[in-house]
Order: structure tokens, then C-alpha cells, then sequence
């Protein structure tokens, strides 16, 4: 007899329970029981919450009205059942994406906040409280505040605390105590977002109204701080490009006395040196690509500083002293090589890729930082100091700075000025290479690059002295620093114009500017 009930008893169904109910409402092809759906699997803590709702989101998660099947389509096409997670065969032909509207939508996503707060990766949980803090849903206060007590990750810590600060303040029936406390902790956070949040409050009591206004105020001459630092990151990031564009022409101007208009295009064939040699890896060795960079740099250079050898050698070694006419030739040569450019190459612009190492950017407080504009800062102060420790230990480099100094007296101390004169033109035009490569990392690669830069070139040169590298140097960030604080002022424009008048109007008091070359024939 016993053995008839066991046998009675095992063949009755077990009834469904909670968390397959709530599975099973997304079947009934209903918002309402959709929303109800989330809300429960939100609150049920089953390991299977997160793979559906994700799945949802994304328009994977299958339901079909007949059957009442509910599936979860997976990145491969495999389907699974949504409940159980093991694996069927083929979905129902009846079976359709589970609908979402807008309010849905939000539903959707406070509910993988929630579900990823308790995450064993920090970042995720960090990413969930921030999810939070933007959608101060108050439904999801109780999953943040026992996921405070649980955290013992300093960064996550202060997530968790600022999305519950963000929640309380939203909430009409909040206490006013609980309120004070919350504004001191957005108020720490000092962002924009805490000052998006709490400007945008209102129907407060005014103890608390107050204390809102007092830390609106202390944000706002934060962030005006924060904003003079990312303008002065600005400055360095624009200095250390003109720095990289100029240099090579400051040794140019400083040992030839050339006036070289073509060193805009000694820029743009570097840019194209790099667009090449990406080409060639994406097409033959992809696995190289990030070291695409590295390989370019040499190559440019040597091929920007022949081009300029030869330069020198077949046009402007025939027209030292009679500046103008090298002006004109120098100007000529640029546009050959522009349209040379365009021929090879096409006039629209070409992509060059950013390795992985020079992607995204990085926060120090309120301060975005690019990698790319980072690297390129290092890579010039690198070059800076290289060309700096040639010309002072090498004798190449002792050469070029007796010549500078005094062009006659090096010729009659057995100096080849002639020699020196080549090596130079190539040394400055294979820098200007260089600053392509690194140019092509934040500009349009195309035939018209180097006019961008040119002028300023110039203007660095003039303004911090010809010839000398650390007049180069601090003319560069000079004029980098103050375009960057007179831009959101007068305007890109208006900005460069009253530049160019304040460099005018200190060279008329300073002809040979900041750093003036000392030497006999200088000075004569």
C-alpha cells in the first residue's frame, strides 16, 4: 500500500516556484506582467536574474503564447530555456522577441543595476552604483544600502555611498537629516553630475535648501579650479605639438639662416610615412599593428630627412644670402610636393589607426587625460633632450653650433660648412618627419597637414629666439599654454590674432626674442 502512494505521489507535478513563475510571466506577451516579471527576478537573487534580464535588454530573450516557452537566444544562436539555462533544440516557429517600451526601457535597467551590485568584479559593482546614481530609482535604495555594508572596496565604497546620496535626495518622504547628509556627500564628489543633481532639486525645507545652495557654490569654484588645470593640460598637450613641428625648423633657421616654407610638407610626408607602413601591417603582418608607431618613426625620419638633403643639395645650396629668392623656391617646393602627395595618395583624407596603447584617456580628479596627447607629450620631450645631448656632445652637432656662431671662422678652422649646411637641412626636415608620425595620431592625415602648422612653427621660432632649442621650447608651451586660456575667452580665432599681435609687439621690443644666440658673427 505504501509503495502505491510513493508511486501516486512521484507521478503528481511538483508546482512551479516563484522565480519560475516570474519567468513564466513574460509568456503572456503583456508590459505590465513584463515589468512585474523584472521587478520579481530583481528581487529573487537566482543566479539565472542576470542572464535573462540582460538578455531582454539586448532582444534575445524568446517567449512563445502557445507554449508558454520562454528562451534565451544566445551570442552562438544556441537556445536555451531562460529558466534552467540547459540547452533546446530549436525555438518554437511561434516564438517571438519578448516587446519593451520605454518605460520598460528604464525598468530594464535599474534592474541590472541592482542585479550587478553584488558582483564579484569591483569594476562591475562600480559601474552598477553609477547606473544608480543616474537613475535614483528608489526601489534599488535597499539592494544599495545592504551592498554598502558588504563593500570593503575603498572605490566601490564611495559608489555605492554616492548613489544612495542620489536616491535619498530624490525621494520626497526622505528625512531632513538624511537629506543634509546626502548633500555632503554629493557635495564631495564635486563633478558635474553632482551639480547637475543638485541644482536640479526643489520643494526642499529651507535648513536644507541652504545647505544645497552652500555646497552648489563650493562645487562651482571647484570645477572652476578643475578647469583652469585641463585648460593648462591643453596648453602643454598644443605646446609639445608646435614644439615637435618647430624644432626642426629652428635648427634649420638658426645654422642656414633659410627661410623653409616647405617644412610643413617634411610634417605631411612623415603622416604619410606612418599611413604607409599601417597599410603594409594591416594587409601582411596584422599582429604588428601596435608596434606600427615604432617601426614608422625611423622610416619617417629618413625618408623626410633625404627628401630635405636633396633639397639642399639641387635648390637651396644655390641661393644662400638672398633670402627671398629661397622664400619663393622653399614655397615652390611645397606645393610640387603637396600636389606629388595628392597624386600618389588621392586628396581625401587617410586613416591612421591609434595603437592600443595610445586609446582611450584617463581621469586625475576633474582632468581628462588622452593617452594619445599624453604619449605625444613624452615622445617630444624625448626627442627634445636626444637633440639636445647630439648638438651639445657629438661632433656633428658641435659643427652645426660653430657654424651657428660663426659661419666664416668655422670654415677657416677646416669645418665643411657645405657638408654642414646638408646635414642640417636633412636633421631638421627629419624631425618635422617625425612630428608627422606623432601629428597623424591626432590630425587628418591629407596633403594640406604641414600648412596647419607652419605658421605656428614660425611663430614659435621667432618668438623664442632663432636657433636656440630651450627658446624653442619654452616659446612653444608659451604660446600653447596662453592659446588655450584665450580660446574659451575671445574664440579660436580672435584667440590666434591677439596672439600674433602680442608676438609683434614683443619681438619690436625683443628683435632676436626670449633666448638670444651669443656669438661674434651674431652679434655683429
Amino acid at each position: 500500500m505504501l509503495a502505491i502512494l510513493l508511486v501516486v505521489f512521484a507521478a503528481i507535478p511538483s508546482s512551479a516556484g516563484p522565480f519560475e513563475d516570474a519567468v513564466g510571466q513574460f509568456a503572456n506577451d503583456s508590459f505590465s506582467d513584463t515589468e512585474a516579471a523584472v521587478s520579481a527576478l530583481a528581487a529573487s537573487g537566482n543566479t539565472q536574474a542576470l542572464p535573462i534580464i540582460s538578455a531582454l535588454q539586448e532582444g534575445r530573450l524568446l517567449a512563445d503564447t502557445a507554449s508558454k516557452a520562454v528562451l534565451i537566444r544566445q551570442a552562438d544562436g544556441k537556445v536555451v530555456d531562460a529558466a534552467t539555462g540547459s540547452a533546446v533544440a530549436s525555438a518554437p516557429a511561434s516564438a517571438s522577441a519578448v516587446r519593451l517600451n520605454n518605460r520598460l526601457r528604464r525598468v530594464v535597467e535599474a534592474a541590472l543595476g541592482s542585479l550587478t551590485l553584488l558582483s564579484p568584479d569591483p569594476a562591475r559593482r562600480i559601474q552598477a552604483a553609477q547606473s544608480a546614481f543616474k537613475t535614483r530609482d528608489a526601489a534599488a535604495l535597499p539592494a544599495i544600502e545592504d551592498a554598502l555594508k558588504k563593500e570593503n572596496v575603498s572605490a566601490a565604497k564611495r559608489a555605492f555611498a554616492e548613489a544612495r546620496a542620489a536616491i535619498i535626495l530624490s525621494k520626497p518622504d526622505a528625512s531632513e537629516t538624511d537629506k543634509i547628509e546626502a548633500v555632503s556627500t554629493i557635495r564631495a564628489r564635486g563633478d558635474q553630475d553632482a551639480l547637475a543633481l543638485l541644482s536640479g532639486l526643489s520643494g526642499l525645507s529651507p535648513d536644507v535648501t541652504g545647505v544645497v545652495q552652500s555646497a552648489i557654490g563650493s562645487i562651482q569654484n571647484n570645477l572652476a579650479l578643475w578647469s583652469i588645470g585641463q585648460n593648462a593640460w591643453y596648453g602643454i598637450s598644443l605646446g609639445s605639438v608646435l614644439l615637435l613641428a618647430a624644432i626642426g625648423l629652428a635648427i634649420t633657421f638658426g645654422v642656414m639662416g633659410v627661410i623653409n616654407m616647405a617644412h610643413g610638407e617634411m610634417v605631411m610626408i612623415g603622416a604619410y610615412v606612418t599611413f604607409v607602413v599601417q597599410e603594409v601591417i594591416r594587409n601582411k603582418y596584422p599582429g604588428l599593428f601596435d608596434y606600427s608607431l615604432l617601426i614608422a618613426v625611423p622610416l619617417a625620419f629618413a625618408v623626410a630627412g633625404l627628401i630635405g638633403i636633396l633639397i639642399e643639395r639641387c635648390v637651396i645650396k644655390f641661393l644662400y644670402g638672398r633670402a627671398l629668392e629661397t622664400l619663393l623656391a622653399t614655397w615652390g617646393i611645397s606645393l610640387v610636393l603637396q600636389q606629388a602627395v595628392r597624386t600618389m595618395f588621392g586628396p581625401t583624407n587617410r586613416e591612421v589607426g591609434n595603437p592600443s596603447w595610445m586609446s582611450g584617456a584617463f581621469e586625475i580628479g576633474q582632468i581628462t587625460i588622452t593617452y594619445s596627447r599624453l604619449w605625444i607629450v613624452c615622445f617630444t620631450i624625448a626627442v627634445f633632450f636626444i637633440l639636445l645631448a647630439m648638438l651639445r656632445y657629438s661632433r656633428i652637432g658641435l659643427e652645426m653650433r660653430a657654424v651657428t656662431q660663426n659661419r666664416r671662422m668655422a670654415a677657416s678652422m677646416g669645418i665643411a660648412t657645405s657638408r654642414v649646411d646638408a646635414l642640417t637641412f636633412g636633421l631638421g626636415s627629419g624631425i618635422a618627419g617625425i612630428a608627422g608620425v606623432a601629428l597623424s595620431q591626432i590630425d587628418n592625415v591629407s596633403p594640406n597637414l604641414g600648412q596647419s602648422y607652419i605658421i605656428d612653427s614660425f611663430m614659435v621660432v621667432v618668438f623664442g629666439g632663432v636657433g636656440n632649442l630651450w627658446g624653442t621650447l619654452v616659446g612653444a608651451l608659451t604660446l600653447g599654454v596662453a592659446n588655450k586660456f584665450l580660446e574659451p575667452v575671445a574664440g579660436a580665432v580672435l584667440g590666434k590674432i591677439a596672439i600674433l599681435v602680442l608676438i609683434i609687439l614683443f619681438i619690436q621690443k625683443r628683435p632676436r626674442g626670449l633666448f638670444a644666440l651669443k656669438g661674434r658673427a651674431v652679434e655683429a
